[in-house]
């Protein structure tokens, strides 16, 4: 979905031939005659996020200074170009003064007025971005900085406005990447709870044997090494939220803990005497089906009912494909102040491959193919060979050919293509043939998903020559779940990859 600006002027005329620019330009367009009729636009509760506006300054009734005191009224955060047949300097003072972001003067050319869009919509991008990454780092993000157009994320952020409301304990399930602690910090941020702590935890990245001391905290000579007092994130938390990501990965010992800790309101550190009493909210998150994993013993059934009161599924990225230009210049414009680089744009080609990419990284890949694009680059345009990632998708071009849009984006890994009983796995070096992995054994038999998960961990090991924290990350499980995975078969033989 291209960005959307409005265009606000009474005379008809104009009104269309400004309207017939953008589009050209690759915008979508909504058109109001009236600064009343765009104002209404603007303050309901049902209308479609714009992006930019372009607003005579000159009408009746209420004029273009008019509405900019509007919307400065009501919190909104738009980029307002306006425009008048009157260009004095006075006119441009005020506008200025009023919060317009820039000044043309009727009749505007169709250059001059796609550069002012294209710094408009990029001067919004930075500013929302370094806005989500304050309120993230203060503990106060709300649902307002999640970037969300499609309709599918509309509703999850929806139920999670709902449950910010309340102390209710929220379970947000969904595939690695698709930003499911950025809903946890909303929700926090927009909960009475948000001027307390908001401490986050990775269970899949914490040794087992650690686990308990970490969350519950331990006393002094607890156990070996330690040599002072510890809280634990219960306590830290206390007052505030405690984010558990990948609950999933937690070991059997610590899910009793837990589940008595959330019965209770108390916690037991290792080694200590008493329960110490705590207050906290909390919101956990799990990249696996938290439900198979109970119904098949690896995960207490009676933990689980306790965290899935408030279950929320976020949706894919290409499940919600809407977002993916709006991500881009958000990225774009972060990566490219960061990098210091001039890039302007990205080209129709490459963003309609990059929109029906299937991204199964979701945002992360996203985002990380946005910064090493800029990085890269060395064009004030992207094209779908600053991308890597697009030469390794066969075919998925999308219905339609999305336009130019002034911002950027580049590749990360690729998603895994089931090609006839294999699937394809990448080589060491990209000058080397592809190996393969069977799906059937000799039988013709679908082969376990054990084994299957197996070889995959030992290509890894040898693919990344046994780094193992760069063989979690790219497997995007944690540290101590690949230990645990890799114990499974460490009797077997090692596989020829």
């Amino acid at each position: 979905m291209a960005a959307t600006v409005l265009i606000a002027d009474d005379d008809a005329v104009q009104r269309r031939l400004v309207e017939n620019m953008v589009q050209r330009s690759g915008y979508q367009t909504v058109t109001f005659d009236s600064g009343d009729a765009a104002v209404s636009y603007l303050t309901a509760p049902d209308s479609p996020p714009a992006d930019a506006m372009i607003l005579d300054l000159v009408m009746p009734g209420l004029d273009g200074l008019g509405v900019l005191a509007r919307i400065r009224d009501a919190g909104l955060s738009l980029p307002i170009i306006v425009q008048t047949a009157h260009g004095g300097i006075d006119n441009v003072v005020s506008a200025m003064r009023a919060g317009a972001h820039d000044f043309v003067v009727k009749p505007v050319g169709l250059e001059r007025l796609q550069v002012s869009l294209r710094n408009a919509l990029n001067a919004s991008a930075l500013k929302g971005e370094l806005q989500r990454i304050r309120h993230s780092r203060e503990g106060r993000l709300t649902f307002a900085d999640i970037i969300a157009r499609s309709e599918t994320m509309k509703s999850v952020l929806r139920t999670a406005e709902k449950a910010a409301a309340s102390a209710i304990p929220v379970l947000i399930e969904g595939e690695s990447g698709v930003g499911k602690e950025l809903i946890a910090r909303a929700i926090h941020g927009s909960s009475e709870r948000r001027t307390k702590p908001f401490v986050a935890v990775n269970c899949g990245a914490i040794p087992d044997n650690l686990v308990e001391s970490i969350l519950f905290g331990h006393e002094k000579g607890a156990f070996t090494g330690a040599t002072e007092r510890h809280a634990g994130k219960f306590v830290e938390a206390s007052g505030g939220t405690l984010f558990l990501d990948e609950v999933s990965e937690l070991p059997p010992a610590a899910q009793v803990k837990l589940l008595r800790a959330l019965q209770e309101g108390e916690v037991e550190a290792v080694g200590g005497r008493r329960p110490i009493k705590v207050d906290v909210r909390i919101i956990s998150a799990t990249n696996r089906n938290l439900l198979e994993r109970a119904k098949s013993g690896h995960f207490r059934e009676d933990l689980f009912y306790r965290l899935h009161v408030l279950p929320l599924t976020v949706p894919p990225l290409r499940a919600r494909r809407e977002d993916i230009p709006h991500l881009l210049r958000h990225f774009l414009a972060r990566f490219r102040a960061e990098e210091n680089k001039t890039i302007a744009a990205i080209a129709g080609e490459a963003l309609n491959a990059l929109a029906s990419f299937a991204w199964p990284g979701n945002v992360r890949q996203l985002e990380n193919a946005v910064y090493r694009a800029v990085v890269m680059s060395e064009r004030d345009e992207l094209g779908v060979s600053d991308f890597p990632l697009l030469a390794q998708q066969e075919g998925g071009s999308a219905d339609t050919v999305l336009p130019r849009l002034d911002v950027a984006l580049e590749p990360a890994e690729s998603p895994v293509a089931l090609i006839g009983n294999e699937i394809p796995i990448a080589p060491a070096s990209s000058s080397s043939a592809p190996a393969a992995l069977p799906l059937l054994n000799a039988e013709g038999e679908v082969r376990p998903i054990e084994e299957i998960e197996a070889e995959i961990i030992r290509f890894a090991i040898a693919h990344y020559r046994g780094q193992m924290s760069e063989v979690a990350r790219r497997l995007k499980i944690g540290r101590s779940t690949l230990y645990r995975k890799m114990e499974a078969f460490e009797d077997e033989e090692p596989a020829g990859i």
